[in-house]
């Protein structure tokens, strides 16, 4: 996975005026790209899209700030079909536009050139198991919500909140196959996941694919297919999210697994009367590699 998301930076650098066929270079790396993007926005800390939009307009301000060249020769040779959609990117990323940049020589924001290395740190072992389910159902009450990536989501927070004590007593009685217990779900989560895009949260449970599903409660169709489940305990949410980021991190480049499109399913096996601590599984959908 490093060595082909290396590959990949390399690519987008020789073809910066080019539209990338993401899905035909995913093929010719061996992966998806699904999981290609999913790997690069966890790695990276940003969207393929955004570091692409990022690295054109740092090599096109070199361009601009030279002069040899009118603005819109440059924007046609970083693939923007005018000056004005040229400017609206450039202004994003630099926070000034080329004709100021032009003029006063800066001010200019640089996105380096990214290199994925895989460093061996002796880290805890994750503690991990491979399970293959046949097609499942989840059903409970879902939300659209932003996605944030670190600390408490209050949107789920309140979706939560607003539920009576009687629904959650409802869905525990409900669920009759694993993941067990009240899940937390996210459906629907752009293979990029730039924080804030929108996602779908179901608090929940499972249930077998013949249990009938009750006219007041959304449902998720997971088909059959294998699982990497990843179990953690301590202070919640920062474990649970130390363990997210580091499948990615850890797990992923060193196992013969990748993501495949799918829900992501947590679920709480012990937890402090406060939720400070917890024990939890993360369950993410994978193929082999």
């Amino acid at each position: 996975m490093i060595s082909a998301l290396n590959r990949l930076v390399d690519l987008v650098e020789e073809r910066l005026g080019e539209e990338l066929d993401l899905g035909s270079v995913a093929k010719g790396l061996g992966t998806t790209e699904y999981h290609l993007r999913r790997m690069f926005s966890s790695l990276a800390g940003m969207p393929l899209s955004e570091y692409i939009r990022r690295r054109r307009m740092t090599v096109a301000a070199g361009e601009v700030v030279r002069g040899e060249d009118d603005l819109l020769g440059i924007a046609v040779r970083y693939g923007y079909g005018s000056t004005e959609a040229f400017g609206r990117a450039f202004r994003a990323v630099h926070g000034a536009g080329p004709g100021e940049v032009r003029r006063d020589g800066g001010p200019l924001r640089t996105q380096p050139h990214l290199r994925f290395r895989l460093t061996v740190e002796g880290s805890t072992p994750m503690d991990t198991r491979i399970a293959d389910r046949p097609a499942f159902r989840l059903i409970g009450h879902a939300a659209r919500v932003p996605l944030i990536h670190a600390g408490v989501n209050p949107h789920i927070q309140q979706h939560i909140a607003s539920l009576p004590a009687a629904a959650h007593q409802r869905l525990k009685e409900l669920g009759d196959t694993e993941p067990a217990g009240l899940l937390q779900v996210t459906d629907g989560v752009e293979p990029d996941a730039p924080e804030g895009s929108e996602l779908t949260y179901l608090h929940g449970v499972a249930v077998t694919g013949r249990t009938p599903v009750p006219d007041d409660l959304d449902a998720i169709e997971v088909p059959a297919g294998k699982w990497a489940v990843f179990r953690a305990g301590g202070p919640f949410p920062d474990t649970l999210q130390a363990t997210w980021a580091a499948t990615a991190t850890e797990w992923f480049p060193s196992n013969p697994w990748r993501l495949r499109p799918g829900p992501s399913i947590v679920t709480i096996l012990e937890r402090a009367d406060d939720f400070s601590t917890a024990t939890t599984e993360l369950w993410l959908p994978v193929e082999p590699a």
